[in-house]
């Protein structure tokens, strides 16, 4: 359904991208969306029963017929883009180097329900600071890869890829480019994969940053502090009322694929159904018109769009089934023991529309090598999305510790 244009096949090459979308898959996305069959309204006020008829029918009309359907083209287009082989796998990834010397290496992982779009707007303010308020000496250069089976990255056909593979792959990926020093970031999946690079700590590692506490579904935390009973409360709504996608995903991600796959319609309301914070950010910026944040509504359909294009609601499903299905504690069991413990300086942000706020005392817990620690003011679990600004001044702050003198990788 979409083609690209790439050079050399050799193993190991990294392969300039660019994204060609035919223009009959369009026309197929608007006839598909037009021929919706709508339930009837839901009995309740809120979205207890789940996406809002009304939500999902002001979308569908605007997606259909205000939308700019190749604005996922331009925007991706018009960042330097690659894929290379890893594992078996093509991953494709958004590679911008800062104009500033020195910059710092950093390798950012997306989640779910999102992709490499919900972090493009902090490509500014993360590889050009001074445009932004900020300082040269806080310069990234950025590499944004799609998680295997997301976006434009290739289907893994084999198990056994979960954070902990995709982990090892990034760590591959970024001396490949030529880093030798360089950070992780993650949030949602992406905080898997940041954690699970932290544990693994591979060569050139400096640190890692995340702004979603995974290791707070893992066992019992501490209820303590005001704070400590605020976060089990807000867990145990998550495991109760919100769970519904993440145990879908993690036992039967085939099983949700075929409606992924065939209706965009279907795609869009399971992919707004996530937590409840950027739920009603997402509604009102359709049916009111009052975007919180970048949380637009033609940022929103961008991602949803990414998926139908290529297809990858099924795959994507699937990487939850690796990482958090039944079969999941036993594959880690029988490879060893216990994840060793973070080595590398951790930095970590809560937001406060998060699913769950991590006090400082579960993060020091989990992370002893914490260096930065910061509760913020606005944002929710697409932090780097709705606060693109804020995200990078907190990242930048988190990483101001580790950094030192960069060797210049190989230009692509």
């Amino acid at each position: 359904m979409v083609t690209t244009t790439e050079t050399s096949a050799a193993a190991g090459a990294v392969r300039p991208f660019r994204i060609e979308i035919p223009e009959d898959a369009l026309v197929e996305l608007r006839r598909r969306i037009a021929a919706a069959r709508w339930p009837t309204r839901e009995l309740v006020d809120d979205r207890s029963q789940g996406v809002q008829l009304a939500t999902m029918q002001e979308l569908c009309r605007y997606w259909a017929d205000g939308y700019d359907m190749r604005r996922v083209e331009a925007r991706l287009n018009a960042l330097p883009q690659f894929t290379t082989s890893i594992d078996g796998v093509d991953i494709h990834f958004v590679h911008v180097r800062s104009p500033h010397p020195d910059a710092l290496p950093l390798v950012m992982t997306h989640g779910w329900p999102g992709s490499v779009i919900e972090l493009l707007d902090s490509v500014g303010p993360l590889t050009d600071p001074t445009v932004h308020g900020g300082r040269a000496e806080d310069a990234f250069d950025l590499v944004l890869p799609s998680l295997p089976g997301y976006g434009f990255s290739g289907e893994p056909t084999e198990l056994g890829w979960d954070v902990a593979r995709v982990a090892r792959a990034w760590a591959q990926l970024m001396p490949r480019l030529g880093y030798t020093r360089y950070v992780a970031q993650g949030g949602d999946v992406g905080a898997g994969v940041s954690d699970a690079m932290g544990r693994q700590a591979p060569e050139g590692l400096l640190g890692i940053h995340v702004n979603l506490l995974v290791t707070a579904l893992g066992g019992p935390q501490p209820g303590d502090t005001e704070e400590e009973r605020s976060a089990l409360e807000a867990v145990a709504t998550f495991r109760s009322s919100g769970f519904a996608y993440f145990l879908e995903q993690a036992t039967r991600p085939q099983t949700i694929g075929y409606a992924l796959l065939d209706s965009p319609v279907a795609l869009a309301a399971w992919m707004l159904d996530h937590d409840t914070d950027a739920y009603y950010k997402i509604s009102r910026a359709f049916v009111d018109g009052q975007p919180s944040g970048n949380l637009t509504r033609d940022n929103i359909l961008d991602n949803i769009t990414l998926y139908w294009l290529t297809g990858t609601g099924a795959s994507a499903a699937r990487s939850y089934w690796e990482s958090y299905g039944p079969d999941a504690p036993a594959a880690a069991a029988a490879a060893g023991q216990a994840p060793p413990p973070v080595s590398v300086p951790v930095g970590f942000t809560t937001f406060p529309g998060e699913i769950w706020r991590a006090p400082r005392s579960w993060v020091e817990q989990s992370y002893p090598t914490l260096t930065y620690f910061n509760e913020v003011e606005r944002g929710g679990h697409f932090a780097a999305w709705e606060e693109p600004e804020l995200f990078a001044t907190e990242v930048r702050a988190a990483f101001r510790p580790v950094r030192g003198p960069q060797v210049p990788g190989p230009r692509h």
